[in-house]
């Protein structure tokens, strides 16, 4: 069986950010939330990355984080553009936003053979989420149905203080699958409950202990088959209804495909505590975890040297 690779989603600049986020040192010596992410991958296995990102970038990465872990991984780069269509259709005039996360994993087509992972580049996941992740994939593979899996969190360890956040919350089976996922883009910590709206008026409590998805899948080939055929299907309808902002979200694809019936996907619950830079006052901190962990040796005060 092929070892499974890791594709890192990191094509996005932080509006909300304002600025780079992807490669803002948050560590002792300089390191940014990737270098402990990958970090946390090749310790549990991983020896290929796919970093996908805006071509125009490639130099900031291959300088920041590239070149570094290529001497212990194999490392390789995916650009997700906005003209990367299938046949017959063209950029909507006026379009610039990127057509979302499953476009940005359909663009490493040509990269990825086998198993895969699947994460965020600003997302700081914790060392077991890699191994749980890592572990499926080598130890599961397709049968009657195409065999996936999310790493889950729980909802209040993933909150900032700083703003609202976005979480696929999920519905899980007693025996631990994925049966729904709901995208709620506004959730906010509002007198001590998460609670998220649509309409900006009416907010409503999501149950304490709700189990979410950072973006941290694990795929085996045929998703990217799936990505393939249902891509266009997409774009026929998000061209003519929202021609200029629809997103061909990763999470609806997984959700499409267990209400086909052709896929399942476990939900791998992690109690670790999640960590990401969504605003500017989250950075510090950020980089105050990462680096108390360094002081008390979870991470090497150097993480790649040789």
């Amino acid at each position: 069986m092929k070892r499974p690779v890791l594709a890192v989603m990191a094509a996005g600049m932080g509006s909300r950010y304002k600025g780079l986020k992807q490669i803002d040192p948050v560590g002792k010596n300089g390191e940014i939330i990737i270098d402990f992410s990958l970090y946390d991958a090749w310790k549990a296995g991983f020896r290929k990355v796919v970093f996908i990102i805006k071509e125009d970038l490639e130099d900031s990465f291959r300088q920041a984080i590239g070149n570094k872990v290529a001497k212990f991984m194999e490392v390789e780069y995916a650009f997700q553009r906005l003209d990367d269509l299938p046949e017959g259709f063209s950029v909507p005039e006026g379009r610039v936003k990127p057509w979302g996360t499953g476009h940005a994993i359909l663009s490493c087509r040509n990269l990825i053979d086998g198993p895969f992972a699947v994460i965020n580049a600003d997302d700081y996941y914790g060392r077991e989420a890699y191994q749980l992740i890592y572990d499926y994939l080598v130890n599961n593979q397709d049968d009657e149905k195409y065999s996936y899996a999310m790493v889950g969190y729980t909802l209040e360890n993933t909150m900032t203080d700083h703003g609202h956040v976005a979480r696929g919350v999920c519905e899980v089976s007693e025996n631990g699958y994925l049966e729904d996922i709901n995208e709620r883009t506004r959730i906010e910590k509002r007198e001590g409950k998460s609670q998220y709206t649509e309409d900006g008026e009416n907010w409503v409590t999501i149950p304490k202990g709700s189990i979410v998805s950072m973006n941290l899948w694990g795929f085996t080939y045929s998703f990217l088959k799936e990505l393939e055929e249902k891509f266009p299907i997409f774009l026929n309808r998000s061209i003519e209804e929202d021609p200029l902002k629809g997103e061909f979200f990763l999470p609806s694809v997984v959700d499409s495909l267990l209400k086909e019936d052709k896929a399942t996907a476990r939900v791998l619950h992690t109690p670790d505590k999640w960590f990401g830079v969504t605003y500017r006052e989250d950075k510090p901190l950020v980089a105050a975890a990462l680096q108390k962990m360094q002081d008390s040796g979870v991470y090497p005060h150097k993480l790649w040297e040789d």
